[in-house]
């Protein structure tokens, strides 16, 4: 199966220079297809980094970036993804989805292993391929240096930058050189930060997510106080100016009287260690105390908390009714409830299955949820996937799903007398920028949340630029700020509300939107960052404009489907090495859902077998398959062998056609049988 040649609009960490296969023959070529919005595509960045120190001098590591939001397809978008998450290797704009299609990829993340010769060797779907890759890419290298196919040093990407020369590093490359990413007007040192919280006392603590530290600002939300973290990632505890951190996020302040106890007064979301850190804002010591540092794939995700491995936590809250402190576990789409007195973690709410579902706490969807907002006896939530704004409350009693019935507490830990509803959001592939009735309104990857004062709900609608407000009393969608750089959290102060305008490097003063209609720039800066006329009191009486945006979908093109039986099939194939783990039951499980339900009349529901008949509504033109797909392999060459779950999620865009596929082949992983060219 020949590879289809590279295309794109712009390149980046190339000297804008285009690569293509043709001129990479005798390399082994890893494609990774990612969208940098995609938590689990975050999580394979940091699994490709050791196989590319390991296979330098063979290994050429592409990232073709297919969006699946607008503004992912934006190359100014493209860059600061880049830039924030450190990604060195060569990554191609694929903003049309052509290489997408070409390669018939079905799934963020995916990865295509393309052979010496320029063919496809082995594609995998998901993240925590890193060993079988590893097996893959040994193999690759020992057949083709046998064979004389395979050539080593005279790297052609160093050799490219070299004739490109200084003129041909583009605007976005030079601005990943300016590491301390100043705000020119205010001279704040941040770099891509996530979230900020205020103190009682007034101060400002900001994540400072691409300098991997935490900095505690003055009132003033710009004189700098100190740094927690040296700037270097890492995992270290200890004092504020030797600990480590990797791009922290979520921060949350304890209520006194729990700070006392456990002699921490901070927690913090260190998001890409997969943990959650305490910060003593006395002595400035930080510690871990959640998280093995590991993380979590499969299995138990509840215990003592520094025994139980978490993943991506993105923001952290307390939450008086839970308890405890609600983990936006962004890594497989639930909610975590930490207890920092008993030192104990545990599900909260959601089931791993990504999608939108209301109900109860343990039986809810959700789709990366990114920010948290406590409203009193409610907790507020944004899902970026969904783009989503939604909202978690106790129930009175036991009929947490409203049926009339009570519902069976199955675990009895609670989650049961939690209720989940979403008031703005669709599924998982409808965005946009609309207001109005929330139940029309439409949001593009928010991720982040306040409570204003006068009870609106800000949220930040990263995607779309811009500061939306929700009344909760109206169900009114407005819009507060627009022509923003990617905000991803609002904060109230004492002395205003302030946006984290993130790949800006700055905090921002929140203003009301001009009114349709005139002159003025809504959010317009007069050179302080913060804009004409000062902090205004955060929506007290402002509604701010409304705007009327059409509905956009993800721009990945839908699997047109017969009507009636489709056979649909999960390709896993353990490499070399390898074999499937039945030790404990069957080695695979296959549940398979859609939305709406009535898409699927026959073959939903959970079973062992990765191929399965499913059967199609001839009523429904169009809607989305979720597939959730598993594996258990382990290493045969070994006494004690090391096994891997292998895990991937599906959601998968369907338009039923008379004239469509009767067959539905995803790749978990291996070699697809079919040739990968053509749409």
């Amino acid at each position: 199966m020949r590879a289809p040649e590279l295309t794109g609009d712009v390149w980046f960490n190339t000297g804008d220079r285009p690569l293509t296969l043709s001129a990479l023959r005798g390399r082994v070529v890893l494609l990774d297809f990612w969208t940098s919005g995609c938590v689990n595509c975050l999580h394979v960045l940091d699994e490709l980094r050791p196989l590319e120190r390991e296979f330098a001098d063979v290994l050429v590591t592409i990232g073709v970036h297919s969006p699946k939001f607008a503004r992912e397809g934006e190359a100014e978008s493209v860059a600061a993804a880049v830039a924030r998450y450190g990604v060195d290797h060569p990554v191609v704009s694929d903003p049309d989805m052509r290489l997408w299609q070409e390669y018939t990829v079905k799934a963020w993340p995916t990865l295509v292993v393309v052979d010496p010769e320029g063919y496809v060797a082995h594609v995998a779907a998901g993240e925590g391929h890193a060993d079988a890759l590893r097996t893959v890419i040994r193999d690759l290298v020992a057949g083709h240096e046998a064979a004389g196919t395979l050539r080593r040093g005279d790297d052609p990407l160093a050799e490219a930058l070299d004739r490109a020369g200084p003129a041909g590093r583009t605007d976005q490359e030079e601005g990943r050189d300016e590491q301390g990413g100043r705000d020119r007007a205010t001279g704040v040192p941040l770099r891509f930060p996530s979230k900020a919280v205020a103190t009682a006392e007034g101060r400002v603590l900001v994540a400072d997510t691409a300098h991997h530290s935490v900095v505690e600002f003055a009132s003033d939300a710009e004189t700098v106080v100190r740094r927690f973290g040296d700037g270097e990632r890492g995992a270290a505890d200890g004092a504020f100016d030797v600990a480590t951190f990797a791009e922290p996020a979520g921060l949350t302040l304890l209520p006194p009287e729990v700070a006392e106890r456990v002699g921490y007064h901070l927690l913090v979301a260190d998001t890409g260690n997969h943990l959650l850190r305490g910060i003593d804002l006395r002595t400035g010591s930080v510690r871990t105390v959640a998280g093995t540092g590991a993380q979590w794939r499969d299995g138990a995700d509840s215990g003592p908390a520094t025994g139980s491995a978490l993943t991506s936590p993105w923001d952290v809250r307390w939450w008086e009714p839970a308890g405890g402190v609600v983990v936006a576990m962004a890594g497989n789409h639930t909610l975590s409830l930490f207890d920092p007195v008993r030192g104990e973690i545990r599900r909260f709410a959601g089931t791993t299955v990504e999608g939108l579902r209301d109900g109860a706490a343990a039986e809810a969807f959700f789709a990366q949820t990114s920010g948290l907002a406590v409203a009193g006896e409610r907790l507020w939530l944004v899902d970026a996937e969904t783009s989503a704004l939604r909202r978690v409350d106790p129930t009175d009693g036991p009929d947490a799903d409203g049926d009339g019935a009570a519902d069976a507490d199955a675990d009895g830990d609670g989650r049961d007398r939690f209720v989940v509803r979403t008031e703005v959001g669709v599924d998982l592939f409808t965005f946009g920028h609309r207001d109005g009735d929330a139940a029309q309104a439409l949001l593009q990857h928010p991720t982040g949340l306040s409570v204003l004062p006068d009870g609106g709900i800000a949220v930040a609608d990263t995607y779309n630029g811009a500061v939306r407000r929700f009344d909760p009393d109206t169900g009114q969608v407005t819009t507060l700020m627009r022509d923003l750089a990617e905000p991803t959290d609002v904060l109230v102060t004492d002395t205003g509300v302030f946006v984290v305008e993130s790949a800006a490097h700055r905090l921002r003063a929140l203003h009301r939107a001009s009114p349709a209609g005139s002159s003025a720039t809504a959010g317009a800066d007069d050179g302080d960052g913060q804009g004409a006329g000062g902090p205004d009191d955060g929506g007290e009486g402002t509604d701010g404009e409304r705007v009327d945006g059409e509905a956009m979908l993800v721009r990945r093109p839908p699997t047109e489907l017969a009507p009636g039986e489709v056979r649909l099939s999960v390709v896993f194939t353990p490499p070399e090495g390898e074999t499937m783990d039945d030790r404990y039951g069957p080695s695979t499980r296959l549940e398979v859902s859609a939305s709406p339900p009535e898409l699927l009349v026959d073959g939903g529901g959970q079973g062992t077998d990765l191929q399965r008949t499913v059967t199609l509504a001839d009523d429904h033109p169009e809607g989305v398959l979720q597939v959730v797909a598993q594996a258990a392999s382990c290493a045969t060459d070994a006494e004690h062998p090391v096994c891997r779950i292998t895990r991937q999620d599906w959601g998968v865009p369907v338009r039923v056609n008379p004239a469509g596929a009767g067959e539905l082949p995803l790749v978990m992983a291996g070699t697809p049988e079919e040739p990968t060219g053509g749409a």
